[in-house]
C-alpha cells in the first residue's frame, strides 16, 4: 500500500511538472471555490449577455483572462486596478474581461465611478458562471490561446496568487511553438 502511495506521489509530480514543462504554471492543489476544475482542459465557450465597453472583444490567439465579479463584492472591487494594470502592460496579448451577472444598469452605474480599462460585460442568466460553476468570487480562469485554461480560482490566494509574473509566463509559454 505504501509503495502504491509512492508510486501514486510520483505520478502526480510528473504530471504537474509536465504541465510546467511546456512553460505553463503548475497546477497547484487548492480551493477553487467552483465545481468544475478546468485547469490543463478546455475552456467552456464565451457567453454573455451584453459588452458594456462596445462589441465583443478580439480574443483569437490571444491570452485571455475572464474574471467573474459583482459591484458588492469587495475583493471583486479591490482587483480592478491589477486588472486594469494587467491589460495596460500585456497590450495587445491579453484579453481581460470582467463577467458580473448583475443587471446591465447596475454594471453601468457602477463604472461611472470606478474605472475598469477592460473589457465588461453582464450575464443576469448567469450562463459562464454555470458552466465554470463558479461558487465564489472574484473567480478567474486564464485561457491560452490554444483554448486551454492554464490558470483558474480566487487570485489573491496565498497558495497559488494570480500575478504578473504567471500572467507573463503563460503569456511567453503561448508564444513558444
Amino acid at each position: 500500500m505504501k509503495r502504491l502511495a509512492i508510486v501514486l506521489g510520483i505520478v502526480a509530480i510528473a504530471g504537474a511538472q509536465a504541465y510546467a514543462a511546456g512553460g505553463y504554471p503548475a497546477i497547484v492543489s487548492k480551493n477553487l471555490w467552483a465545481t468544475n476544475d478546468l485547469r490543463g482542459k478546455s475552456a467552456p465557450k464565451l457567453e454573455v449577455q451584453e459588452w458594456l465597453t462596445g462589441a465583443a472583444p478580439e480574443t483569437d490567439k490571444k491570452v485571455v483572462l475572464i474574471d467573474f465579479w459583482a459591484t458588492w463584492c469587495g475583493p471583486c472591487r479591490a482587483l480592478i486596478p491589477e486588472l486594469n494594470e494587467y491589460q495596460k502592460k500585456f497590450g495587445s496579448d491579453l484579453v481581460v474581461i470582467g463577467i458580473s451577472d448583475e443587471p446591465p444598469e447596475t454594471v453601468r452605474e457602477f463604472m461611472k465611478t470606478h474605472k475598469m480599462e477592460y473589457n465588461v460585460a453582464v450575464d443576469p442568466n448567469t450562463k459562464m458562471k454555470e458552466k465554470v460553476g463558479v461558487k465564489g468570487i472574484p473567480h478567474v480562469l486564464v485561457i491560452s490561446p490554444d483554448n486551454v485554461v492554464r490558470w483558474q480560482g480566487f487570485p489573491s490566494l496565498s497558495k497559488d496568487r494570480l500575478t504578473e509574473e504567471k500572467l507573463a509566463q503563460i503569456i511567453n509559454a503561448s508564444k513558444t511553438p
